[in-house]
């Protein structure tokens, strides 16, 4: 798959999950990196941080993506362009790696708070949890899911063939009976596709919304992520943009006169969430950053 391919299927949602998008952005500028004719230091470094631009353009809420690519470049070694087009090489391979360990990692912390007859909302599509959802079952516990549709795009029902095609009991609700689907949930899971530094989740659009009606029956809500979701701009007074999407997604050839807002993701208050399931445990939204800040230096 070559860089513009990438490119235009991040951009067409051809490629879905912001963990999906970090991998594939990694691998296309690795690509990239690869096939550089670039003959001096300047030129290569130069060639990669355009690459990195173009990806960080495709999606505007995808801190995991930028988060990896700049690791990538933060990191880079050595003295000629050969020694860099090697070593970068390696290090995406190493990232991969590590993202994948994360992510069973996750998995593990997340399905023990799962026990047997259990009832689990979740909304739209996060890897993440369904990992999760996985690791629990595979584990020998049973339980049932309870999903929504997730409009325009239907990623929810990705989610039910996911679970179906596991063997696992799924029940597949429209957006707007979300209510029923959680009044027997024991729990709430949803991934994200950011977290500030206030520790606000933002995640597909509905999220906070339900995640207030599991706090009306007092059903606790986590959030399932890598930490690399988080977004160290918003340490220095940048907001995270919320993606809007087409209005042909919500109805082709409107009436004129028509206006269709399609946000594609919401802020989701860190008060209404119990906790932030990632890698690095299970922490309340603010102790999460404060982790973060500890462990990942270079992102500040």
């Amino acid at each position: 798959m070559n860089f513009q391919k990438i490119v235009r299927d991040i951009k067409d949602l051809k490629i879905q999950g912001a963990r999906n998008v970090a991998k594939e952005a990694c691998r296309a500028l690795g690509e990239v990196a690869v096939e550089s004719k670039a003959k001096t230091k300047d030129a290569f470094l130069g060639e990669l941080n355009k690459a990195k631009e173009i990806l960080f353009s495709t999606r505007p809420t995808e801190p995991f993506m930028r988060n990896s690519l700049n690791y990538l470049i933060y990191n880079i070694k050595g003295d000629t362009v050969a020694d860099l087009k090697n070593n970068f090489s390696f290090s995406v391979m190493d990232l991969l790696k590590s993202i994948k360990a994360a992510e069973r990692n996750t998995a593990r912390i997340g399905a023990r708070k799962i026990k047997d007859d259990m009832i689990i909302f979740t909304h739209c599509h996060s890897s993440t949890v369904m990992d999760i959802l996985f690791e629990a079952w595979d584990s020998g516990k049973r339980f049932r899911v309870h999903n929504t549709e997730t409009r325009p795009r239907f990623q929810g029902r990705k989610t039910a063939r996911e679970l179906a095609e596991r063997g696992i009991p799924v029940e597949l609700y429209v957006d707007s009976a979300a209510r029923f689907a959680l009044k027997k949930a024991d729990f709430m899971l949803i991934g994200a596709d950011a977290i500030t530094t206030e520790g606000i989740v933002i995640n597909k659009i509905g999220s906070e919304m339900f995640a207030e009606v599991a706090n009306e029956r007092s059903i606790p809500v986590y959030s399932c992520t890598h930490s690399w979701k988080f977004d160290p701009l918003t340490v220095f007074g940048y907001e995270e943009e919320i993606e809007k999407r087409r209005a042909s997604e919500i109805w082709e050839n409107a009436p004129k006169g028509v206006k269709i807002s399609n946000y594609a993701f919401e802020k989701v208050s860190p008060n209404t969430m119990s906790g932030i399931i990632s890698e690095l445990g299970i922490y309340k939204p603010t102790n999460f950053i404060e982790e973060m800040r500890k462990l990942n230096k270079w992102m500040f």
